[in-house]
């Protein structure tokens, strides 16, 4: 796997050349962004990120805003705060160094078992069984496990541990992974040119692409939600600072009324308004945005407010300098759009 890996390795910016250690802040700030998220959309982000803060003492020094600001367009903001507050813990209490054992790094805000064992394997060469998705579907076609995930989890670690060499661990890691990124794919899988497809039972057993098994899918619930579009005299549009924890913590938003599983009556949303406003008005239509466990249908109710009505208020074409979510960003394109 490792003579593979050497031949075949994917030149990502945050790799070191094969047996070298690789930055353990670079290693680190890969392996938060890389959560859920593909490399082709993570690269531009390590990139500007790097770019604006090239050490984690960097990164510590600059503000939540502005890192909120600068994660836009990756999701999981939960991620984003973790990482500034990891940074700072490093900066500020470690010395600006990461610990190198994966019970350490597990005492780091936002670093679970998976992330704790990749910066321990790629970065301080410590044998430590990375698992992701890709490497589960490759012990799951290797050793044909049958058992449906997240059932088979246990299992599947089971096997990549018997696999995970004391030697260049943090390469080994990589290798697997590249291998269910590129070769050992969720669709058509390419086993003629597997450095394992010899060994791989699903391959042996004719039908490689039908494992891992999944257990079927809950449908998602669908939860409604009213956003206030909230204007003054002077065409500013009213901002509000979602609470730091639970979805979207500490992004900027449209102010909307609770999300919930009853339709809202306008007349009832309107009450709920953060500030007094006249003329309202229902933009048509509604904004649809899914997150990991329901799906929200947010309507837009549109009204004026006073010249001296509180909060922060910001004017359209300065929209962007704020830290909307993607969410937020198509509630304010939908009602620019629908009150023209």
């Amino acid at each position: 796997m490792l003579d593979w890996y050497d031949r075949h390795r994917r030149n990502l910016p945050w790799r070191a050349a094969p047996g070298e250690r690789s930055d353990p802040y670079a290693v680190w700030l890969s392996e938060i962004m890389l959560q859920q998220t593909t490399v082709a959309t993570v690269g531009p982000y390590y990139g500007a990120f790097t770019a604006k803060w090239p050490r984690v003492e960097d990164l510590a020094a600059a503000s939540l805003d502005e890192v909120l600001h600068a994660w836009q367009g990756l999701g999981y903001y939960a991620r984003a705060r973790n990482l500034h507050a990891c940074a700072k813990m490093v900066a500020q209490h470690l010395g600006g160094r990461f610990p190198e054992t994966e019970p350490g790094l597990r005492e780091l805000p936002g670093v679970g078992a998976y992330t704790a064992a990749a910066i321990a394997a790629i970065a301080f060469d410590r044998r430590a069984t990375v698992v992701d998705g890709n490497v589960e579907r490759v012990m799951a076609r290797l050793f044909a496990v049958e058992t449906p995930l997240p059932d088979a989890k246990p299992l599947l670690r089971a096997h990549a541990e018997s696999l995970t060499p004391a030697h260049r661990a943090g390469d080994y890691a990589q290798a697997v992974m590249d291998l269910g990124a590129t070769i050992c794919t969720p669709r058509k899988p390419r086993c003629m040119l597997c450095p394992w497809e010899r060994a791989c039972l699903a391959r042996a057993a004719g039908d490689p692409e039908r494992l891992p098994m999944k257990r079927a899918k809950a449908e998602r619930p669908v939860r409604l939600g009213v956003a206030f579009w909230l204007v003054k005299p002077d065409g500013a549009i009213l901002l509000r600072r979602r609470a730091e924890s639970g979805l979207l913590g500490g992004l900027m938003e449209i102010p909307s009324t609770p999300w919930r599983e009853a339709a809202w009556i306008p007349s009832e949303a309107r009450t709920l308004s953060p500030v007094p406003a006249h003329d309202w008005r229902i933009v048509p239509g509604s904004v649809g945005h899914t997150f990991t466990h329901f799906h929200l249908e947010m309507a837009i109710l549109a009204g004026h407010a006073a010249v001296d009505a509180p909060g922060l208020w910001v004017r359209p074409d300065r929209l962007g300098d704020h830290a909307l979510p993607t969410l937020m960003k198509k509630v304010v394109k939908w009602a620019m759009a629908g009150l023209k």
